[in-house]
């Protein structure tokens, strides 16, 4: 049975446009019901403005909104189905009583639209592959224009386009493959120690193409997730000033008792092109407060699944127990993802960068100040260290495949060990139908990733991470 699909599709909130979506095959009549003095031949994306009623048969009947009204023939849509969009003005209460009327319209099988419905039908209807329809929601999601970059070329098909090369070329192998095992006795059996060669060389080859592919994982994670950076210290080190001049407004509570901040406090933010999300915690010392010791823990779990430390000192006093403390803790960690922050050089440099150097060798030392406009050149520079620790500005998203998905990782990862297992079982001179079979399971994982080789649990799975609307 064909439905007919509906849903709000622009955020909560007030704005100057707001959306209702229609999909499936009562888009038209929709609009003729539902757009007062609607025209009898409504050409197929035109814009159309008029009121909106439940009913427009009803002389009397009462005008929700104005709107515009876009009808758009399938398959020439974004589902490839019939399609209707209602631009009204941006109030909740106005899009909600379109989408009511369109919902009791009194229309056969017109229904709610599941989340990411819209999308999952663009797929279904080959306008789009799976890995393409993933990408729509990390346009969504995307917090920097690096993340942006990649999710648009990947909902382009960039990273479809070398997967389908990749199992392109497995198909050849396969193939070869094939022919030996159906046809023993034919001249193109790979009896002789030349031919596995190069059929394993060609394995290889393969599993080179995915590698390259895994390679830029790391890459792909802080793009899409962000580096989690938690800024340690003893407390009043200056921690929740840091944050503070990051984010340019007063998001953390400061002030001179120490102690202050008791639990660790999350917020997203660009630093040098990088997503950021900063954990303020609260200071590493010992305590017999109950809830200051909980904070604490917390602090220490943070620290170790940090991809970055910003160890914040106040560099006008000397070292000390709670300060060795933190150092104690902290130099486990690889200094490569440390910032070490010197702080309060407005009060006299007591802690130099020579003093940290012997604690953290190798770790980059920005020292300053934390008031006033001295803040937002801390801040800077910063910003400028992040970006160079991780550089993803050095990147061309456009010449570059990242693979930023989760279940492509996966997928990714499973193909390269059946590959590698396919070589080894051809180089031990294991029989050539095991080695096939290996190849094979890689050749389905890869296909997995574009949605040739998925059911309909992993579909719903992927399609229910969307927005209603989308």
């Amino acid at each position: 049975m064909a439905y007919t699909i509906a849903a709000i599709s622009t955020a909560p909130g007030e704005g100057g446009i707001g959306i209702v979506r229609v999909s499936g095959p009562e888009s038209k009549s929709l609009m003729k019901r539902l757009m007062l003095c609607c025209p009898e031949n409504i050409e197929p994306r035109h814009a159309y403005f008029g009121k909106v009623v439940r009913d427009s048969s009803d002389a009397c009947a009462e005008v929700i909104d104005e709107a515009v009204f876009l009808f758009m023939k399938g398959p020439a849509s974004y589902t490839g189905e019939d399609m209707l969009e209602i631009q009204g003005h941006g109030s909740n209460v106005s899009l909600r009583q379109i989408l009511s009327a369109v919902l009791s319209s009194g229309l056969s099988d017109v229904r709610m639209a599941d989340p990411g419905e819209f999308t999952k039908l663009a797929f279904l209807n080959g306008k789009m592959d799976l890995s393409q329809a993933e990408a729509v929601i990390d346009i969504i999601k995307a917090k920097t224009d690096i993340s942006l970059g990649i999710a648009e070329d990947q909902r382009a098909g960039r990273l479809s386009q070398t997967i389908r090369e990749i199992r392109g070329t497995l198909l050849d192998v396969l193939a070869q493959m094939a022919v030996d095992i159906d046809y023993p006795d034919e001249d193109y059996e790979l009896d002789d120690a030349a031919a596995y060669t190069e059929l394993i060389d060609q394995i290889r080859w393969v599993k080179t193409g995915v590698d390259d592919l895994l390679a830029t994982v790391s890459i792909g994670r802080i793009a899409r997730e962000g580096v989690r950076a938690v800024i340690a210290g003893k407390p009043n080190a200056g921690k929740s000033s840091l944050m503070n001049a990051i984010l340019g407004e007063g998001r953390v509570i400061v002030t001179d008792v120490p102690g202050t901040t008791r639990d660790t406090v999350e917020e997203s933010a660009s630093l040098g092109g990088v997503p950021i999300v900063l954990v303020d915690t609260a200071g590493l010392r010992e305590s017999d407060d109950i809830v200051e010791k909980i904070g604490i823990e917390r602090t220490e779990q943070a620290i170790a699944g940090a991809d970055l430390i910003i160890l914040v000192l106040d560099g006008s006093r000397e070292l000390d127990e709670e300060d060795n403390q933190v150092l104690s803790f902290v130099e486990k960690m690889n200094s490569n993802n440390i910032l070490v922050v010197i702080n309060k050089e407005d009060l006299g440099q007591t802690v130099t960068e020579a003093t940290v150097l012997e604690r953290l060798p190798g770790v980059r030392i920005i020292s300053t100040s934390l008031v006033g406009r001295d803040a937002v050149e801390a801040a800077r520079k910063i910003s400028d260290a992040v970006g160079e620790m991780f550089d993803l500005g050095g990147i061309n998203v456009r010449e570059t495949n990242i693979v930023t998905n989760e279940r492509h990782v996966h997928l990714l990862r499973k193909a390269s060990a059946d590959l590698e297992e396919s070589a080894a079982m051809l180089q031990n001179g294991e029989p050539i139908e095991v080695a096939e079979l290996s190849a094979h399971y890689a050749y389905e994982a890869l296909g997995a990733i574009i949605g040739e080789e998925v059911g309909e649990e992993i579909l719903n799975t992927v399609f229910s991470k969307f927005c209603l609307g989308k």
